[in-house]
């Protein structure tokens, strides 16, 4: 999937725009007029999934989303900067050169971790509000083979392909949506079927779950003063809704909304419901 492709058919493509801030080459959409609200996917995610999010909350607000390095239509300038801190000096340099001044950062799963980060120091008055917040490692021997497993088919060609082979089959997304405890549309699974064809795309994810490491900001959970508001599927089968409360409780200014019936994909499901969250964090 490249640039030209995506110019014409991707969601809202009359709204991209590519920048250079080293050391990538960002994908960027901006919608709408007034305070700044800066979306922020999550492993293996892009722009695509915050698409009706974006025409919602356009209707009153200025609406950032860009791609996170090696994800979607942002070309990677670097293959060692996909840990955390790394990707958070990243998006903040990005951030600075384009003078933006978010009001609020709304994020999806590991898109948290990296708002906590962006935010963590800053104006504590800034909220985040994340769908289904992804902030602890994996759990057990899960915790040490797959950053493993990761790195290996990261640095290797073939298998790269071969997992990529594996993944854009229709069966197979359908299979790895499933695994979300979410049902998304048509539409949504085409464009992940898209993404997952993507050579690009495949290595960036792969190189963000090798580096991606989040011992440092679960210690730090209990110092961070950022108001956060978590938007919780309980049908979460990817980032159980527990661990998202235990998280919560280490927090000094964290609170969780449950909404049973919806997945770790809740803003694709029910876009205006997170949405409106947004909003109702934004008038407090």
């Amino acid at each position: 999937m490249g640039a030209a492709e995506t110019l014409t058919a991707w969601p809202h493509a009359e709204h991209s725009r590519f920048v250079e801030v080293r050391p990538h080459r960002w994908h960027i959409q901006e919608m709408g007029q007034g305070d700044t609200v800066l979306l922020l996917h999550g492993a293996s995610g892009s722009t695509h999934s915050w698409r009706d999010v974006m025409t919602n909350l356009a209707r009153d607000h200025h609406v950032v989303a860009i791609d996170l390095p090696g994800h979607g239509l942002t070309k990677l300038g670097s293959r060692h900067r996909s840990s955390l801190p790394l990707m958070a000096q990243d998006v903040q340099s990005l951030i600075d050169h384009e003078g933006w001044q978010p009001r609020a950062i709304l994020a999806h799963s590991a898109g948290a971790a990296l708002g906590l980060r962006l935010l963590q120091g800053s104006n504590s008055k800034i909220p985040l509000i994340a769908v289904n917040p992804a902030l602890t490692p994996f759990k057990g021997l899960a915790g040490v083979l797959f950053p493993i497993a990761a790195r290996v088919v990261s640095l290797s060609p073939m298998m790269a392909k071969l997992i990529k082979r594996r993944m854009s089959g229709p069966g197979q997304v359908i299979s790895l949506m499933e695994t979300t405890g979410s049902q998304i549309s048509p539409e949504g699974l085409n464009l992940y079927a898209k993404l997952f064809r993507s050579d690009a795309h495949l290595d960036g994810t792969l190189l963000m779950m090798a580096q991606w490491k989040l011992d440092g900001l679960v210690a730090d959970l209990p110092v961070i003063n950022v108001p956060c508001t978590f938007l919780v599927g309980e049908n979460d089968k990817a980032v159980p809704p527990s661990s998202v409360r235990q998280s919560t409780e280490k927090m000094p200014k964290a609170e969780v909304i449950g909404f049973p019936g919806y997945g770790h994909l809740l803003h694709e499901e029910a876009p205006a419901l997170v949405a409106d969250q947004l909003r109702a964090v934004l008038r407090r």
